[in-house]
C-alpha cells in the first residue's frame, strides 16, 4: 500500500484540480475580479492551514533561518503569487479545458527546468532518455496547435445544467492566443515551484508548516496585487454564490489541502511524478465542462 500512496495521491490531486479549473472559471465569467479572488483563495487557505499546523506541528518546529524564510517568500512571490494571478487573468480570455490542456506542458516544464538544475539527468543514447526527449517535444507542440489552430466544434451533449450563461463562450483569436502564452508562463513558474521547493524542503522539513508560511505569505502578496488593480470595493464583497463557494473550494481543498499532498509526494518521488500526472486534470475537466458549463469542444483545442 506504501508502494501505491504515491500514485492515489497524485490522481486524487488531478481530480480536486479538475474541479478548481470548473469552479474559478464559472467565478471569473459571474464578474468576480481574477485579483480578489486569488487573494480570497489565498488567505481561506491560510486560515485553514493555520490551526491545522499549530495542532500537528507545534512541537516539531525546525529553525527557520533568514536565508530560508527568503527562499519561502520568492517560492510563493513567484511560483503561487503570480503563478495564479497570471492563470486567473489568461482563464478570462480562454475556457478551463484550455487550462486544463495546457497543464500538460507541465510535465516538459519541470522536466526541462530539472534537468537545468541538475536534478534529473537525460541518457540521449537511451531509450528512456529518448522517450523522454520526444515526449517534451511532443508535450510543447501540443500547446502550439491549441494557440494556433481552430477545427469545428463538438456540440456539447446537452445544455440543461451549466453555470455558465453564455453558451458560446466566443473568443477572439486574439485574446484566445494572449490566453494561452499567459497560461503557458503560468505553468512555467508553477513548474519552477515544483522544482525549486524540495531543496527548501531539506532545510525545513516541516512540510504542513512550509504550505502554511507559503499561503501565509501569497496571501499578503495578494492582497497588495490586488489592492493594485481594483480599488473598488465593490469588487471585494462576496455572496451567497459561486464566487463563494470557488472561494472555498479553491482556498480549502486545492491551495489548503493539495498544496501538502503536493509537497509530501514531491518529497516521496520528486517533482517530475507529481507532474506526470497532470493529463488526467484535462480528461476529466474537458467531460465536466460540457455538462455544467455548456462549453464548446473544438477539433485541435
Amino acid at each position: 500500500m506504501d508502494q501505491r500512496k504515491p500514485y492515489l495521491i497524485a490522481i486524487l490531486v488531478q481530480a480536486i484540480y479538475a474541479g478548481m479549473f470548473l469552479l474559478s472559471k464559472a467565478a471569473l465569467d459571474s464578474g468576480m475580479s481574477c485579483f480578489v479572488f486569488t487573494f480570497y483563495r489565498q488567505a481561506a487557505a491560510t486560515v485553514f492551514l493555520i490551526p491545522v499546523a499549530i495542532l500537528f506541528e507545534r512541537k516539531e518546529v525546525p529553525e527557520l533561518s533568514f536565508n530560508v524564510f527568503l527562499k519561502m517568500f520568492l517560492l510563493a512571490l513567484f511560483g503561487i503569487t503570480s503563478s495564479l494571478n497570471l492563470y486567473g487573468v489568461a482563464l478570462g480570455y480562454t475556457t478551463s479545458t484550455l487550462a486544463a490542456a495546457t497543464s500538460n506542458t507541465l510535465p516538459a516544464i519541470t522536466f526541462g527546468l530539472a534537468v537545468l538544475l541538475r536534478m534529473e539527468i537525460v541518457h540521449l543514447k537511451k531509450v528512456s532518455g529518448t522517450v523522454k526527449a520526444v515526449g517534451i517535444a511532443v508535450s510543447l507542440a501540443g500547446a502550439a496547435v491549441i494557440a494556433f489552430y481552430k477545427g469545428s466544434h463538438l456540440n456539447p451533449f446537452h445544455h440543461h445544467y451549466h453555470l455558465n450563461a453564455d453558451p458560446n463562450h466566443g473568443h477572439s483569436t486574439k485574446s484566445w492566443i494572449k490566453g494561452v502564452f499567459l497560461m503557458l508562463f503560468s505553468n512555467f513558474l508553477w513548474g519552477m515551484w515544483l522544482v525549486l521547493q524540495g531543496p527548501v524542503l531539506k532545510c525545513f522539513p516541516s512540510k504542513l508548516l512550509f504550505t502554511t508560511i507559503l499561503c501565509l505569505l501569497s496571501t499578503i502578496q495578494s492582497f497588495f496585487v490586488a489592492l493594485a488593480f481594483d480599488r473598488d470595493i465593490s469588487r471585494w464583497k462576496l455572496g451567497l454564490d459561486i464566487g463563494l463557494l470557488a472561494v472555498v473550494y479553491s482556498g480549502i481543498v486545492v491551495t489548503g489541502f493539495t498544496f501538502y499532498l503536493q509537497a509530501w509526494c514531491v518529497e516521496k518521488r520528486g517533482p517530475v511524478f507529481l507532474a506526470v500526472f497532470t493529463p488526467l486534470s484535462l480528461v476529466i475537466t474537458m467531460i465536466c465542462s460540457v455538462f455544467f458549463l455548456g462549453e464548446m469542444i473544438n477539433m485541435g483545442r
